[in-house]
């Protein structure tokens, strides 16, 4: 079957709000799932299906087994002080949604397709688990880079820098989730057959 890939959009710029006392830091994290059901009773039917059903992608025009929607979106405050701009806090705000498979034959499956279907489906929700990992990362890490800058004579330029790191963070967040989905696809083979032999000889042994 088919690697599941990543859908994601982006909100890249970041709310500035003139402030006279500082803001404390606040990673604001939420975190969803959804699924879309899909029918079918051989593998072959489950992979048509989920071409069919599965969320479509806007970076690649096409429907995935599996998809991660990512959203950045925060806020800084600047403070004067002694003549100088300094970041008075930072807050960054990361929604993440895994669309994942759920398949209304499952308790009918016999016990080769069940084994299939539970190796597959896990496996697409680690990935979407690994995607939404990495913005986590790259979330913490912006608000700690923003708060981490250097005073400036005036606010405006500040804020032009806050514009800059984040716009490069983003830059930064979107190359890693391509490089994951870049390894994910030349392993999804041997990680399949791997997983697979893993849980057969696990049945077997109970």
């Amino acid at each position: 079957m088919r690697l599941p890939t990543k859908s994601f959009s982006l909100v890249a710029a970041l709310l500035m709000v003139a402030g006279s006392a500082p803001a404390p830091a606040e990673t604001i994290i939420q975190k969803s799932v959804t699924y879309f059901s899909i029918g079918g009773r051989t593998a072959s039917d489950l992979d048509r299906e989920m071409m069919r059903r599965g969320p479509l992608s806007r970076n690649t025009g096409r429907r995935h087994p599996g998809a991660t929607q990512i959203k950045f979106n925060g806020s800084a405050t600047f403070v004067s002080r002694d003549g100088r701009c300094v970041i008075g806090g930072a807050k960054v705000a990361l929604s993440t949604k895994l669309i994942l498979p759920r398949w209304t034959n499952r308790k009918r499956a016999d016990r080769e397709m069940a084994l299939i279907w539970d190796t597959l489906a896990a496996d697409i929700k680690r990935h979407e688990e690994r995607h939404a990992e990495i913005a986590r990362t790259h979330a913490r890490q912006l608000e700690k880079t923003i708060l981490g800058l250097s005073s400036t004579r005036d606010c405006d330029t500040l804020k032009a820098r806050v514009n800059r790191v984040s716009q490069q963070a983003m830059a930064e967040h979107d190359k890693d989730q391509v490089r994951f989905d870049r390894i994910e696809s030349v392993n999804f083979e041997n990680r399949m057959i791997r997983l697979l032999k893993y849980r057969i000889s696990r049945d077997a042994a109970k």
